[in-house]
């Protein structure tokens, strides 16, 4: 695979494209100072990346927005240069709310449309004002859920031109075949957003999905950070794995660059999330060394099948946290 760092995007099914590596955006509104999403979005693509990865639920997509804007505004990027995947929430998937929603997105980024619009996760919460809906127990309130019937209304919002390309996340293989064979498609997921780094290697989702012309977004390429309220503690460090190490002296790289080049050679795009101005710029050098064959099956061969994200919303009739 031909890559460099001004030309690294795939085809998806549907005749778009999406580069493979992105910004995470996501950063916990309570711990992040306003401003910070503007100032490293911006830094960002000035030093090349063009995809960005956000959502609603992350409370800072009015910031990624300007400093798009700001960057179209002074001519260094038009908005056909930029790739930003936006995320329906839980409590919207009732098809008289998807449109909505994703308006919502459009209105906050102040963008006429969204490349990629994912469904984040195969359940549901109730409707409502609240995000996180709980019982007087402190238990999240679940929703029954059509995907087949949310999916429908987002195919409209595709036809109606607000979103180029449709995608989930956090789909298995029984809820991917649920819209894939679902009567009357219309427009099929191009993409599957998930966990996806050298110790969680994904193998028969990741195959399910190349059969199926359905790209696979990582997301925590490089492990993730240490927070107890959605990382497993227990976890071993990613990136201080001898091998990825070892492999990083080779090209005087470092591991999580190791790590992220990893992925994108087998096709998989990566979105490590970054709100430090260095290793934004750190995690971009990528394109300028490649690993062999051999290196390739090695790391492969680290999988572990270790989760660092503990989604702790799963539903028994909703289960998502199966491998495959």
């Amino acid at each position: 695979m031909n890559l460099s760092a001004e030309s690294h995007s795939i085809p998806l099914s549907d005749g778009n494209q999406i580069p493979l590596l992105g910004l995470g955006t996501y950063g916990d509104p309570r711990k992040t100072p306003k401003g910070t999403t503007v100032e490293c979005v911006k830094l960002a693509i000035d030093v090349g990346y063009r995809h960005f990865d956000g959502a609603l639920v992350y409370f800072n997509e009015h910031e990624v927005g300007q400093a798009i804007n700001e960057k179209i505004a002074d001519g260094t990027v038009r908005r056909e240069d930029i790739f930003y995947c936006g995320k329906l929430w839980n409590t919207f998937h009732p098809p008289e709310l998807v449109r909505p929603a994703l308006e919502r997105t459009l209105e906050t980024l102040k963008m006429d449309y969204v490349d990629l619009y994912i469904v984040e996760l195969p359940l549901a919460f109730k409707p409502g004002d609240e995000f996180y809906p709980r019982d007087e127990n402190g238990k999240y309130i679940y929703h029954h859920t059509d995907l087949c019937a949310t999916w429908e209304a987002l195919e409209a919002c595709k036809d109606a031109g607000l979103v180029k390309s449709l995608g989930v996340s956090n789909f298995n293989r029984r809820q991917l075949e649920l819209l894939l064979k679902k009567p009357g498609l219309k427009h099929k997921p191009v993409s599957n957003q998930i966990e996806c780094h050298p110790y969680f290697t994904q193998p028969k989702l990741l195959e399910f999905c190349r059969q199926n012309d359905i790209v696979v977004v990582g997301y925590c390429p490089l492990g993730s950070s240490r927070d107890a309220s959605w990382v497993n503690l227990t976890c071993p460090p990613l990136l201080e794995d001898e091998l990825l190490v070892s492999i990083g002296k080779k090209y005087n790289k470092s591991s999580a660059q190791v790590a992220l080049r990893f992925n994108v050679q087998r096709g998989v795009v990566v979105i490590p999330k970054s709100f430090n101005p260095e290793r934004i710029k750190h995690n971009f050098q990528i394109f300028d060394f490649s690993l062999t064959e051999e290196e390739m099956k090695a790391i492969e061969a680290l999988n572990k099948n270790i989760r660092f994200v503990e989604l702790l919303i799963d539903h028994p009739e909703y289960p998502f946290h199966e491998e495959y």
